[in-house]
């Protein structure tokens, strides 16, 4: 049952993976294209922790792509905004 619903997770995150990139595609907006990587790096996370037998959250190294992901989307929101005010 852990696997399911562990290939049904990563689906989503690469679905929503591929609209920022269509998204990314229309506008040429860095914003999208950080978060197309940051979840693409969450299904890595979640693909990663399945084939390893992490699915134990307790365990530190399946961590480290989902912080990395979420790392690039606040750095991406600030980017947005900074370069914003610069305008």
């Amino acid at each position: 049952m852990i696997e399911f619903l562990s290939g049904a997770v990563t689906m989503g995150f690469l679905t929503a993976a591929l609209f920022f990139v269509r998204f990314w595609q229309k506008s040429r907006d860095r914003l999208f294209l950080a978060f197309a990587v940051a979840f693409t790096l969450l299904a890595l996370n979640q693909f990663a922790a399945l084939l390893l037998g992490a699915a134990d959250e307790r365990i530190g190294y399946t961590y480290l792509l989902r912080v990395l992901a979420f790392v690039l989307i606040l750095a991406a929101i600030v980017d947005k905004n900074v370069s914003a005010k610069r305008r």
